[in-house]
């Protein structure tokens, strides 16, 4: 591999990712407009002479020139936020279908012909398939969020298939650990702070999730890309468990050591588009030799104990 890019480069994954091959000696090429993404999370990378980063709005800015000489790009630049999705409908057709679409076309100018692409569980929609496979029927779309994420998988597929590119699309779980600043246990450890006697839930408590630590997230990439050479590699990330929202509380309080009256609001969905239940099925990338090593319970303690050793995360506006 000579030199890649990544775009989403100060974000939560993407920040682990740079830090993942830059201690592989591998060059690195940069785009982010620090909207969610920040800059702290990219200051070790910011000391190497193998990592180059441009501020740049994937949207507005031309990009173009920094698709030089680039062997494989990592998109994972989008609008991850499901919740509010219908209150800025526009956000996410333009973060994440519009932006996939420049960023393709600047690989068609410069022969890039080799995408990684940071998908999601959310395109399954409420699926009757639990354990959910890759290729388990498309039901109806519950989230601007999802719909635009599969919408730029068509859009990639159809450039392997016009252009010769070679992709790989990963479907995940929530992801948790270190550089995590958006989700659940984000939500719930600022509140717990700020009052560790009241606890605000979105939804019954019931809705069952999997979740993946950014370690086995990150590795789990790397080992898809140098096992799986399809054209179109579709693969689910994720752990073989899940836990109810409650477990999840649960576990954050013991860490926590606190003990507070918890009140759920709304039914069995959080928001609109919050799907009661995700699991996916992971035998595909288990056949490639990986394996997660952390449970879901030793992520969320961790992710927990990360947050409050990195409190300004806490203060960020997410």
């Amino acid at each position: 591999m000579k030199k890649i890019l990544i775009t989403g480069c100060a974000g939560f994954i993407g920040s682990n990712l740079v830090n993942f091959f830059l201690k592989k000696n591998i060059e690195i090429v940069g785009l982010d407009n620090l909207s969610t993404g920040n800059i702290k999370f990219l200051k070790k990378a910011l000391k190497s002479q193998q990592f180059k980063f441009y501020k740049k709005d994937l949207l507005n800015n031309e990009i173009s020139s920094h698709f030089k000489n680039i062997s494989m790009v990592y998109h994972l630049a989008a609008n991850a936020d499901v919740r509010f999705g219908l209150k800025h409908t526009k956000k996410d057709i333009n973060q994440n279908i519009i932006v996939t679409y420049k960023i393709l076309e600047a690989m068609r100018k410069h022969n890039v012909k080799k995408i990684m692409f940071s998908s999601t569980g959310s395109v399954y929609g409420e699926t009757n398939q639990i354990p959910t496979k890759e290729n388990a029927p498309f039901p109806v779309q519950t989230s601007l969020y999802g719909a635009s994420k599969i919408s730029a998988e068509g859009l990639i597929s159809a450039y392997c298939e016009g252009f010769n590119f070679q992709s790989y699309i990963f479907r995940f779980v929530s992801i948790l650990g270190k550089g995590y600043s958006h989700g659940h246990v984000f939500d719930f450890v600022k509140q717990l702070r700020n009052n560790n006697k009241k606890l605000y839930v979105l939804g019954d408590g019931n809705q069952r999730k999997s979740y993946l630590n950014i370690d086995d997230c990150i590795n789990a990439i790397h080992k898809s890309i140098n096992y799986f050479n399809d054209k179109i590699n579709i693969i689910n990330l994720g752990t073989n468990e899940y836990l109810t929202v409650k477990e999840s509380i649960k576990i954050i309080c013991n860490t926590l050591r606190c003990e507070p009256k918890i009140f759920f609001k709304g039914g069995k969905r959080g928001w609109i588009g919050d799907n009661p239940m995700i699991f996916l099925d992971t035998k595909k990338i288990r056949k490639s030799g990986w394996k997660p090593k952390f449970t879901i319970k030793e992520s969320i303690k961790i992710t927990t104990k990360y947050l409050l050793d990195n409190q300004w995360i806490l203060k960020r506006k997410v």
